[in-house]
């Protein structure tokens, strides 16, 4: 099935959620589906992968990033537990994506009381929130992040 752009017309397929060739929100026009990405992280002793039930995460940490696209990380999850996580393509950032477009220092996310933000570090090829380049973002839940060709969701309670 394919779904056409309301903005411009153009055929997207169904399992988009932007228009590739305008940007345009696609969400609403889809059928609903319940949808879910088995969600683990990667255990720091074996190197395993440790299945995670991500509404535990979140109601124990209060937010996490998940990997919904991108270098075969698809289920890959960040808790956010800490005031200041960098994200970056060094090997020792809290959230390490392994991608030549992604700066090896190129986004922190940032607790400013008992909201969470998204800040560009200078990043080359920029930060996105919901198909949007960002400077600096205060993120809500379900927000979609762009950084290199990783597509990560913003989760909190």
């Amino acid at each position: 099935m394919a779904v056409h752009c309301p903005e411009c017309g153009f055929v997207n397929s169904d399992a988009a959620n932007y228009c590739q060739k305008c940007g345009a929100y696609l969400g609403d026009l889809q059928a609903p589906e319940e949808s879910s990405t088995a969600t683990y992280r990667i255990d720091e002793a074996t190197g395993e992968l440790v299945p995670v039930e991500i509404e535990e995460l979140v109601a124990r940490e209060g937010a996490a990033l998940v990997v919904r696209a991108g270098g075969g990380r698809v289920g890959e999850s960040f808790p956010l537990d800490h005031d200041r996580m960098t994200i970056g393509r060094r090997p020792d950032s809290d959230v390490f994506l392994d991608d030549v477009t992604v700066s090896r220092d190129h986004a922190m996310i940032v607790r400013r009381g008992e909201e969470i933000h998204l800040d560009d570090l200078g990043s080359l090829n920029g930060t996105y929130v919901n198909r949007r380049r960002i400077e600096s973002q205060r993120l809500e839940d379900g927000d979609e992040l762009q950084i290199g060709k990783y597509k990560l969701t913003f989760l909190s309670r």
